[in-house]
């Protein structure tokens, strides 16, 4: 049974590298003896798996439904592995990781950098996008997401890690130069910054934090862009003003280099959430990763990060 299942191995890694030859170099062993591992398998079940010519290799009907169950055996046998690891407080294997190019750099990877030192053995992938990934299609084991609500469906579960404020900032050379303001309806005659990959980026929901008044508005614009670092020079530099999240701009306010508008008008806050794919058994590493950043989030200084989120 080892001996087929050795074989298995080396016929999966055949066809992964397209050839004979290409597979000895990866397993370390002769290109004779990977094709008697293969020609082993064809004779024990008695069927060809694969076209041979000069040119190239290929799959037989047989060989392909015979290569999809090698992948299978060959992907049990690595999660084997990885729970033995994991009993033994060992984290290994690849862990990938989908957030936004502005949160991954600015908290994420401070987040899990203490973490991913101390298990060396993981292969941490991190994929920096603004637009939405599809967990299963992208093989991603965790989305870190800002969602104005949580964000659950049929395959997928979250973990509220912190409610955050979104708020309007300018720089202080840009308000010095304009028009007052005193309420959201005075924004009409300022220049707004959208960031637009915010839904609904052009409305704008204003509760007053003392009277409980509500006013929205539709906002016009002149200048957008889909990244929060471009919006924020933007405003550095004295273009307008611009709705961010606390996260991604508590640096330039505490600093000063912005300045938050109408700070006794609040804005709907949103929800980061680590989003994972429902399973059975989560692994082991998923759950310590998320762990770090939880913990990460609530030692966070700074104020209007809520962590009684959930």
């Amino acid at each position: 049974m080892l001996d087929q299942l050795r074989a298995m191995g080396v016929f999966a890694c055949v066809v992964e590298k397209s050839s004979f030859s290409g597979a000895a170099r990866n397993l370390g062993i002769t290109t004779s003896a990977v094709s008697q591992q293969v020609r082993s398998l064809e004779n024990e079940m008695e069927v060809t798996l694969l076209h041979r010519s000069t040119r190239k290799l290929s799959l037989t009907e047989a060989g392909q439904a015979f290569f999809h169950s090698c992948q299978e055996m060959l992907a049990a046998a690595e999660r084997g592995k990885i729970r033995i690891n994991e009993l033994r407080d060992d984290l290994v294997g690849d862990l990938r990781i989908a957030t936004t190019p502005e949160l991954g750099a600015t908290h994420i990877v401070p987040a899990l950098s203490h973490w991913m030192s101390a298990h060396r053995g993981l292969m941490v992938h991190f994929e920096a996008d603004n637009q939405f990934i599809d967990l299963i299609q992208e093989r991603i084991d965790i989305a870190i997401r800002m969602c104005s609500k949580t964000d659950e469906s049929a395959n997928l579960m979250s973990v509220a890690l912190a409610r955050v404020d979104q708020v309007l900032v300018a720089s202080p050379s840009y308000l010095n130069q304009t028009a007052p303001l005193s309420r959201p309806e005075d924004l009409m005659h300022h220049e707004l910054i959208p960031v637009n990959i915010m839904k609904n980026y052009q409305h704008f929901s204003f509760q007053h934090g003392a009277t409980g008044e509500v006013v929205n508005l539709e906002m016009k614009h002149r200048v957008q862009t889909n990244n929060v670092f471009v919006a924020k020079s933007l405003c550095q530099n004295g273009h307008g003003i611009a709705r961010i999240l606390y996260l991604d701009v508590q640096k330039e306010l505490m600093n000063g280099t912005l300045v938050e508008v109408l700070p006794e008008w609040k804005l709907p806050t949103f929800t980061l959430n680590a989003m994972t794919l429902k399973r059975e058994q989560q692994p082991m590493k998923i759950h310590r990763c998320v762990d770090a950043l939880k913990q990460y989030f609530s030692q966070l200084p700074g104020g209007r990060i809520y962590q009684e989120a959930s």
